[in-house]
């Protein structure tokens, strides 16, 4: 290592050790809020996009597609949030060679874990669009919109880790700016492909992966320039096996919850179809967008408190893990509680940002109020999952994704046969209720373990 790497390790430990958590917190949070955020933007903006231009088919495709790809994206978040804990609980200990292979391991990980996933996505991702009763220009659509998707697996991939790394690597700023790079080219080639070009719903899956892979590139080229920390070369790219699971097992939950998501959008979207019709799934359309949303600011308080809580495991310091934790849970709870007000105030306002069809934007005001009523926790829950992850108790995270679908899915049976299509709306909600309490419990055992006082946690909530 050279002496310029040298100084930049022990400025990083310095900061970590010296400065308060509450600084600490938003040093990294902020960034990670804003790059997650102005991703929500432009997943935002595609909705906008489709909901104008193509109308609630476009919409509907969209949403059965995106279950199927899912997990896609899930093995990203899970190679990306695990060898970003795993590297800064190295660092934290100043292991800094096995931080360097962590990151060495991934790399080599991410192309090899996408090449099955873009085959079998290409040639039966219509068996998915077909599971979920999708027909006419709604399997169409969707069909074009997966397999170009798949052909782009790797940049889908590597576009969600490598900013996770690049925070974790003390460039909490480049992470957010390749985020927002990547929204603003984004919107642009959405515009391009889906108002210029007319390319429907196919053009919105190019303007996606476009975008990803403008992010892969930079975040590539990072890592193996100057500016990293710890730096990378050819001979750092290496496969372990022990370590390949070590990482996959502390992310796993993220992908778990992935899975989870696209599970249960599948049962939704085809009882959807089943209770309802096309406009009342374009509706549920919408509201993931929204939802989307949310869940991006909650997932970036999560990704911005993960360092801090890891590099203080390494260290041994508790109190730092708690406050990273209550400070967290203040931001993603009080600020969705905010939200939910507004939204339920003026569901039609935000509903015709999507679309004019006065049929979907009443299905649509309908629908915000009877699913998102226990939004905030599904932020608290996301948090709470990465914190778990940050501490590489990669069971407990687990738990959590599984959890909310053992949950779900008997309330997803049983009030749809109660009560028709309001049974579909507020099915998730009340499982969050249920879910919510046994996590509160999981953080309490765990601050216990830690001597720390739970009511302080409590309070804070």
């Amino acid at each position: 290592m050279s002496a310029h790497d040298h100084a930049l390790d022990s400025d990083h430990a310095t900061s970590m050790k010296s400065q308060p958590i509450s600084k600490l917190f938003w040093r990294y949070t902020l960034p990670a809020v804003m790059g997650m955020v102005v991703q929500g933007i432009y997943t935002l903006v595609d909705g906008i996009f489709i909901g104008h231009y193509i109308g609630a088919e476009g919409l509907a495709a969209v949403n059965l597609a995106w279950p199927v790809f899912a997990g896609v994206t899930g093995l990203g978040l899970m190679l990306g949030v695990g060898a970003s804990a795993l590297f800064s609980i190295e660092r934290g200990a100043e292991r800094l060679d096995r931080a360097r292979e962590v990151l060495g391991n991934v790399f080599v990980l991410l192309p090899l874990l996408s090449i099955p996933l873009a085959l079998l996505m290409y040639n039966w991702g219509d068996n998915g669009m077909l599971l979920q009763s999708a027909t006419g220009n709604v399997l169409t659509y969707g069909t074009d919109y997966l397999q170009i998707m798949a052909i782009g697996s790797f940049v889908a991939m590597a576009g969600v880790a490598l900013p996770m790394l690049i925070r974790n690597d003390e460039h909490p700023k480049l992470a957010t700016g390749l985020m927002c790079l990547g929204a603003v080219a984004n919107i642009f080639l959405d515009w391009l492909f889906v108002v210029v070009f007319k390319q429907g719903v196919a053009g919105a899956a190019i303007a996606t992966l476009l975008s990803q892979g403008i992010i892969t590139l930079i975040g590539i080229a990072h890592f193996f320039s100057s500016r990293a920390n710890e730096r990378l070369y050819l001979r750092n790219l290496t496969l372990q096996l022990r370590l390949s699971l070590q990482t996959m097992a502390t992310g796993l939950s993220s992908l778990v919850m992935f899975l989870y998501f696209s599970f249960v959008l599948i049962i939704h979207n085809r009882l959807f179809m089943e209770y309802g019709n096309v406009t009342i799934l374009a509706a549920f359309a919408i509201i993931g967008y929204i939802q989307g949303f949310y869940y991006m600011f909650a997932e970036g308080v999560g990704h911005g408190m993960q360092p801090l809580v890891s590099y203080n495991k390494g260290a041994g310091n508790n109190k730092n893990i708690r406050d990273a934790l209550m400070l967290a849970t203040k931001v993603v709870v009080g600020s969705c509680l905010v939200a939910q007000v507004l939204l339920f105030a003026f569901p039609e306002v935000v509903a015709l940002v999507f679309t004019t069809d006065q049929a979907l934007v009443e299905a649509t005001a309908i629908g915000i109020r009877l699913h998102l009523f226990t939004m905030f926790l599904d932020g608290f829950i996301m948090v709470a999952a990465c914190y778990f992850q940050a501490l590489a108790k990669a069971h407990l995270a687990t738990f959590i994704a599984l959890g909310n679908m053992l949950v779900q899915l008997p309330l997803l049976y049983f009030l749809p046969k109660w009560i028709g299509v309001t049974g579909v709306w507020i099915s998730m909600p009340v499982s969050n209720i249920f879910l919510a309490s046994v996590v509160i419990g999981f953080i309490w055992l765990d601050l216990r373990e830690r001597k720390i006082d739970p009511e302080k946690l409590h309070q804070a909530a």
